[in-house]
């Protein structure tokens, strides 16, 4: 399946993209830093198989000649591979986010949101029969996950959720969505999207957080990732105080009904899944229902919905074995000890920039920037 470009013209933005800095850079799908390439957040030639074509050495008579090499993708960063954080650039965020108004979407303000996440008595959840994903209305904390890609079109490539935390400013996801040999600089949020429209705005990272054992060997068991966001082209904003949020739940029993919920690449309003979560082994939940295809990676598992709110109890993301399974299952790394320590340090690590002003790029870990590809 090809990684889908909306083919529309871009819709009035209302002068939306001038308020970012900057022109949209450039990212590719078939290399790390553009949309991602394999797996169930990511499409088409498997990553490595990729980089293994990088080089193309052909032999003429005893002379080995290079055709080819590959080139260091420019929007990838190195982050702190020992803590498995990355300090974003306010100029990448603003771009990313120009970007995605430069195409066909716009920021329309959506109902306001009251209250900011559930706590009142939770609804009984039946069963979706059958066992398919179907379209499904838009809820404000839930949305899609934006890189746009060498050309600068805004495709969402997965799907996030915004989560309970003190700063009011946290969003989870799959590891895999924002880490992929290199941390994705160039990372776009809209909660609640539908048909185009953005109704709480964009929001973009300021610091991602993953298990470094995702980054040192790509462990399916920490696939999960804690992104803090502000509002693009703004300095703070706390976004669960505009979409509500979830509340995150460690150590939950499995066998509970579920409500799952995820953003296909190639549509621009989710879809969604009721249906038991099973325990596919200590370390791994499964949730069995067809028709969660590429771009729902990192979408949430919600036990104990509040009607009230549209909110619950976020126990999982889409992510984990197979990144996420396949067109009949999906996965999620077990929210326990380990994703717990992970949304403690994401919450309370202070900024070293904010300490040390004077060492900004060091802080960020923002690798050197390689020339444009052609």
């Amino acid at each position: 399946m090809e990684t889908s470009e909306r083919g529309t013209e871009p819709a009035d933005n209302a002068g939306g993209a001038d308020r970012y800095a900057g022109t949209p850079s450039a990212e590719d799908c078939l290399g790390p830093g553009g949309p991602a390439c394999t797996g169930r957040g990511r499409v088409g030639v498997p990553l490595r198989a990729t980089l293994a074509l990088g080089v193309l050495t052909v032999v003429v008579g005893s002379t080995a000649l290079a055709l080819g090499s590959p080139s260091r993708d420019p929007f990838l960063a190195a982050g702190d591979t020992a803590t498995g954080a990355y300090l974003a650039t306010r100029a990448d965020g603003d771009r990313a986010a120009a970007a995605v108004l430069a195409g066909p979407y716009r920021e329309r303000p959506g109902p306001p949101v009251t209250a900011r996440y559930g706590g009142g008595r939770a609804a009984p959840l039946t069963a979706s029969h059958p066992l398919l994903a179907a379209p499904a209305a838009a809820s404000p904390a839930i949305g899609a996950l934006f890189s746009p890609d060498d050309d600068g079109a805004p495709v969402h490539h997965c799907t996030a959720s915004v989560v309970h935390a003190p700063g009011g400013d946290l969003v989870v996801t799959a590891a895999h969505c924002v880490h992929d040999d290199g941390f994705r600089t160039r990372l776009v949020f809209a909660p609640g999207l539908h048909d185009g429209i953005a109704p709480y705005g964009l929001w973009v990272p300021t610091r991602i957080h993953v298990d470094p054992r995702w980054i040192s060997s790509r462990d399916p068991d920490h696939d999960v990732a804690f992104l803090r966001v502000r509002r693009a082209g703004q300095a703070g904003g706390r976004i669960e105080d505009v979409t509500g949020a979830e509340r995150i739940r460690f150590g939950a029993p499995a066998g509970r009904p579920a409500l799952l919920t995820g953003y296909p690449e190639d549509q621009d309003a989710p879809v969604s899944c009721r249906h038991t979560v099973d325990a596919q082994s200590a370390t791994q939940l499964r949730f069995v229902c067809a028709g969660f295809p590429n771009g729902t990676s990192g979408g949430p598992m919600l036990t104990d919905l509040d009607p009230a709110t549209g909110t619950g109890s976020l126990i999982g993301v889409i992510g984990g074995l197979d990144e996420g399974g396949d067109d009949l299952v999906s996965y999620s790394s077990r929210f326990g000890e380990d994703v717990a320590t992970l949304y403690r340090r994401a919450t309370t690590e202070p900024d070293p920039r904010a300490a040390q002003p004077g060492v900004r790029a060091a802080a960020s870990g923002v690798m050197p920037r390689a020339a444009p590809r052609s």
